[in-house]
């Protein structure tokens, strides 16, 4: 991460990131919609340049590894509009893989959560990145790396979707028409960041649309109307709103977890390794379970439409 292209990317996109917060900042004023808060912008950038701090620590050791693997590669590619089309597929594809796991995973959840943790949505929030995942982002990487690509032409690569993910971060741009078949846009990434059951844990591209669509975690974003009105966040809001418990509250939740009384070791390796929301007594519930439990209470809705059944579909979605 430290290659000359790369030192041209942040000089240019520096400015870029400026112009667009200010815009949106702006906007916001304009139309009252209360996007941005000073507490939130400076909890981003904190987050933002704790991660930095840990992406460099751990510059050298993945360049390390990247060059060893690089010397056993099993193809000798040159550089052609081909190579560098594919390479930015593959390394869009593994890290749609990183992130669907950060999902599925609670340990890699514990890093991941504090990205999702801002009830606000705006471009500073792309800037909000998982302090700890650096350490290990690259392995990743490894197998795009053993194909051939070099490791320096993989780090610019990566550093250009970095790019577009953080532009995806904003309630101002609506839909874009055909775009929308293709690339991970605003609309798509409203619907990863939302809170919403129908929601939850969809849409985990960084720039192209078609892994979701391709392995089963597509959402499209429905209108208010169609569904409900989007709600970011966490499912249960943090109690405490400070940038050690945004980064740390998940690792605590876990260790507490794991002392529970009368804990299985099949459920203490749920409780770290399992799905996030997963509980040994049905206290808590997953993305899927969730979902579930919509289906059904909308299906009672639909066969004998009470109001008590309505209810709890309606508190299903708040509670989720």
């Amino acid at each position: 991460m430290g290659t000359l292209q790369q030192q041209l990317l942040v000089l240019i996109t520096t400015p870029l990131y400026v112009i667009v917060i200010g815009a949106e900042i702006i906007l916001s004023n304009i139309h009252h919609t209360h996007s941005y808060t000073r507490r939130n912008t400076f909890q981003n950038f904190c987050i933002s340049i704790l991660s930095g701090a840990v992406d460099v620590l751990m510059r050298g050791v993945s360049l390390a590894i990247f060059a060893f693997f690089f010397n056993h590669h099993f193809f000798k590619l040159t550089h052609t509009f081909f190579y560098w089309a594919v390479l930015l597929l593959l390394v869009d594809m593994m890290h749609y893989w990183l992130h669907r796991l950060s999902h599925t995973c609670r340990l890699f959840w514990a890093v991941h959560v504090n990205h999702h943790s801002s009830s606000l949505y705006n471009f500073s929030v792309g800037f909000r990145a998982g302090v700890l995942e650096p350490l290990y982002r690259f392995a990743f990487f490894i197998p795009i790396v053993l194909l051939g690509f070099q490791p320096a032409d993989l780090l610019l690569v990566y550093s250009i979707t970095e790019i577009w993910a953080i532009l995806t971060h904003t309630e101002k741009v609506r839909k874009l028409g055909w775009l929308e078949y293709i690339l991970i846009t605003p609309s798509h990434h409203r619907v990863h960041h939302a809170s919403n059951v129908k929601y939850l844990d969809r849409n985990m591209g960084s720039v192209f649309i078609f892994w979701d669509k391709l392995f089963g975690t597509f959402q499209e974003e429905l209108s208010a109307a169609e569904y409900e009105p989007i709600r970011y966040g966490l499912t249960t809001p943090l109690e405490k709103d400070t940038i050690p418990t945004i980064i740390f509250h998940e690792w605590s939740a876990i260790w507490q977890d794991l002392h529970r009384p009368g804990l299985t070791w099949k459920q203490k390796w749920l409780y770290v390794f399992g799905p996030p929301g997963w509980s040994h007594d049905g206290s808590r519930k997953t993305s899927e379970e969730l979902r579930e439990m919509l289906k059904r209470n909308k299906q009672k809705t639909a066969r004998f439409p009470t109001l008590k059944t309505r209810r709890q579909t309606l508190q299903i979605e708040r509670n989720a």
